[in-house]
């Protein structure tokens, strides 16, 4: 593939799809790792080829999720040469991806999101109380981290207690916010300005004087949340910007919020993707078993 081509192929997949900075960037690296193991003249790649790209990277251990990563942005690339008249048979088009298994979700527990929550809260330095913000704006409203980072300051309808996201794709939805998280972003924006370079203005509600992309980045976020876990007395590695999302959708879930509404707020296109949140079995439900069940009264 020539670089040409590629750039081309970027060019349509962010106005036409609006496909984000980062998947354009994954595009372009597994697009360039597939140049190297097939060859640049999209014309001389046949199928075969295509598939042995996929042994290729499943021997070298790769997983299943990474590999068809990689293999859907070869799918694209190829439909997308096949309706500019590039190429005149799509060799990507029956290449099957290798199946996956689901994990269940990692999630932390309602006491340890309290923990994290009054770890950030103990000291009062701007730094600490934004992450305290930031962390229970997430926990509350189920964010990805590019998601809460890259806000703008005027996402919020405070009167409606509702949250506007801009998330995969440019899709916009609406996610209703607890009264608890609002109070502390309005706490928040009364020394927003600190964190404002030379008391310039910002779009965004979370601004940074440093990052080239005007807010926090996801990285400062991802890094300040590891010594939270660590200042709350839990495991750093079992805490993570996901692993959040993932406690929002098990916590809703466990209190027997609707399928449906929790896939709306999370922004889940296929509901099969959120149903691996009813798989996990609440703490609630364990104490109801062992208490209820004929032969826990069994001596």
């Amino acid at each position: 593939m020539s670089a040409d081509q590629v750039e081309e192929f970027l060019k349509m997949m962010a106005a036409e799809k609006g496909a984000a900075i980062n998947t354009l960037e994954a595009y372009e690296r597994d697009l360039r790792q597939f140049t190297e193991f097939c060859g640049s003249n999209p014309k001389e790649i046949s199928a075969e080829d295509i598939a042995a790209f996929v042994r290729d990277l499943s021997s070298r251990g790769m997983t299943a999720k990474t590999i068809s990563r990689k293999l859907s942005a070869v799918r694209e690339f190829f439909k997308f040469l096949y309706s500019e008249n590039e190429i005149k048979i799509n060799p990507a088009l029956n290449i099957q991806s290798p199946k996956q298994q689901k994990p269940l979700p990692k999630f932390l527990s309602e006491q340890e999101i309290r923990q994290l929550i009054e770890a950030a809260a103990r000291k009062q330095d701007p730094a600490h109380r934004r992450i305290a913000v930031m962390l229970e704006l997430m926990y509350a409203c189920g964010l990805r981290v590019s998601e809460l980072v890259s806000m703008p300051e005027n996402s919020i309808n405070f009167d409606k207690k509702q949250l506007l996201i801009r998330g995969k794709g440019s899709k916009e939805r609406l996610i209703p916010v607890a009264g608890q998280a609002l109070e502390q972003v309005q706490d928040y924006l009364t020394y927003r300005d600190y964190f404002l370079k030379g008391g310039r203005r910002s779009v965004w509600l979370f601004p940074s004087k440093s990052s080239a992309s005007g807010h926090v980045t996801r990285d400062s976020f991802f890094k300040h949340l590891k010594e939270l876990a660590v200042e709350a007395g839990l495991d750093r590695d079992k805490v993570s910007p996901h692993v959040l999302r993932h406690s929002f959708a098990t916590h809703l879930l466990n209190h027997n919020a609707d399928l449906r509404a929790v896939q709306k707020m999370l922004g889940h296109e296929d509901i099969g993707t959120t149903e691996i949140y009813t798989h996990i079995i609440s703490d609630d439900l364990i104490k109801k078993v062992q208490k209820l069940h004929p032969l826990s009264k069994m001596k």
